[in-house]
């Protein structure tokens, strides 16, 4: 049971840093210009938006469904992750999945959807136009942003569902980071750091893979169904790049707390995900029907091949590696969702989870403290994804197998951008943030469990 042991009395009140104040005035700024800001309405006569009569019932009932969905991993995110730390840091490492929510949410509708999949701001190669990042004051505060259909993104559903469904994406992204500086980072410089990393990382990330016009589809061909490489791979890179700047926990060796908060974690995450993969369809269609059963089938494939890989290696099977294995599975099989066959799914989940396996027992690996091994899930699981969407993604010229060595080159050689991208551009974050705010509580706090010494609640 929770119990709250917060201050009561007035001589017990916390000092009030100066940071904190800042924070509240940023958030009362932005509530009193949301007021104020012009917003208008689409308009179906600029060509840019269809007329309403364009939308159909089963596609908004599904995206609304999946938004929900999508939703859901958060939570689900937070007791996976709660049950893995020690019992001093639950409620913290759960809280920083679950503020995402709050901060992400907030910075997508001011900003961050412009940035995303606003009018695309790059460069020319020739008369060719590659974006980089959106305009950030295409859609300021939702303005444009109603129930009419957008010609070119999601013509089917209102463009406010569109943009309310790729909310739940930017918001779960930063929250999978969480896991590799567990127990040890003060959660003022986390909300810092999500902000910083959401506008600058996972945005052009976004405009660049899904935008019409992005760099790496438009130049690339890059294939990522439902987010392979703009979540998964960008957090998986951060979470390496945040652990070693952050450095080792003092002490790194811990129990996991609470298995069953894993499983249920787990079964959210497995729910959540057929609106991530599925409802990226964007329309209750054959495509989202076959995403459904590659992602189910999938994380079955890569949850037993964990488990038994564990065993052949002489480890025992486990509720936790039959949990984590399942999440590796449906990892890896999100960027090909709905470009590969429920066959070659069961391929995917299988080595998949055999390279993520030997990444996480891997010496050199362990040696960084990625708390949760992030990276050896989300990261290598991203990067087997993409790999093998190149490999097997069904198309004209869409990969490995139907395209020939071209076009498998060009993905690989994205790969590489984004892995370097994420990396170094987490990396430079870390500094900023950590220089604004140091991002490593003190040495008594972290002893004391951030529980307590942040939060000052215990369970």
């Amino acid at each position: 049971m929770f119990t709250f042991v917060g201050v009561k009395t007035e001589n017990m009140l916390l000092k009030v840093e100066k940071r904190w104040v800042i924070a509240f005035i940023i958030t009362a700024i932005v509530a009193m210009v949301s007021l104020f800001w012009p917003t208008q309405l689409p308009d179906a006569s600029s060509g840019v938006f269809l007329e309403e009569n364009n939308l159909v019932g089963a596609d908004i009932a599904w995206l609304l469904a999946s938004s929900g969905l999508v939703l859901l991993m958060t939570p689900g995110l937070s007791f996976f992750y709660g049950g893995m730390v020690g019992k001093k840091n639950i409620i913290s490492t759960m809280l920083q999945s679950f503020i995402a929510l709050g901060v992400i949410s907030l910075v997508w509708v001011v900003v961050g959807f412009s940035l995303s999949f606003g009018d695309s701001l790059g460069f020319y190669i020739g008369k060719e136009h590659y974006g980089i990042i959106g305009n950030p004051f295409s859609f300021t505060f939702f303005n444009q942003v109603g129930v009419l259909p957008h010609s070119k993104m999601a013509s089917t559903v209102p463009f406010i569902l569109f943009a309310l469904f790729q909310m739940k994406f930017a918001v779960i992204t930063p929250a999978i980071i969480t896991g590799s500086f567990a127990e040890r980072v003060r959660f003022v410089s986390y909300l810092l750091f999500i902000v910083l990393f959401s506008l600058f990382i996972y945005a052009p990330l976004a405009h660049m893979v899904w935008s019409g016009d992005g760099f790496l589809v438009k130049f690339f061909g890059i294939k990522d169904f439902a987010g392979g490489t703009v979540v998964h791979m960008s957090a998986g890179f951060a979470a390496l790049a945040g652990a070693l700047m952050i450095g080792k926990r003092k002490n790194d060796h811990h129990e996991p707390s609470n298995i069953t908060y894993v499983i249920l974690g787990t079964g959210m995450l497995w729910f959540g995900w057929f609106g991530f993969n599925s409802g990226s369809a964007l329309a209750a269609n054959a495509t989202a029907a076959m995403a459904f059963g590659t992602t189910t089938i999938a994380s079955a494939s890569a949850m037993m091949t964990w488990i038994f890989f564990d065993r052949i290696n002489g480890r025992k099977i486990s509720a936790l590696g039959a949990c984590i294995g399942a999440v590796v599975g449906l990892v890896a099989i999100t960027p090909g969702c709905g470009y590969v066959s429920i066959a070659e799914s069961i391929f995917i989940g299988f080595i998949s989870a055999i390279v993520s396996n030997m990444a996480v027992n891997w010496k050199k690996l362990k040696s960084v403290d990625d708390t949760l091994d992030v990276f050896a899930c989300h990261g290598i699981g991203g990067i087997m994804g993409m790999i093998l969407t190149a490999i097997f993604a069904r198309g004209e010229n869409a990969s490995l197998l139907h395209g020939g060595i071209g076009v498998f080159a060009h993905h690989m050689t994205a790969l590489l951008l984004v892995s370097v991208f994420t990396f170094f551009g987490a990396l430079v974050i870390y500094k900023i943030t950590d220089f604004i705010i140091p991002l490593r509580v003190e040495e008594t706090s972290e002893e004391l469990g951030l529980d307590i010494s942040q939060h000052n609640e215990s369970i």
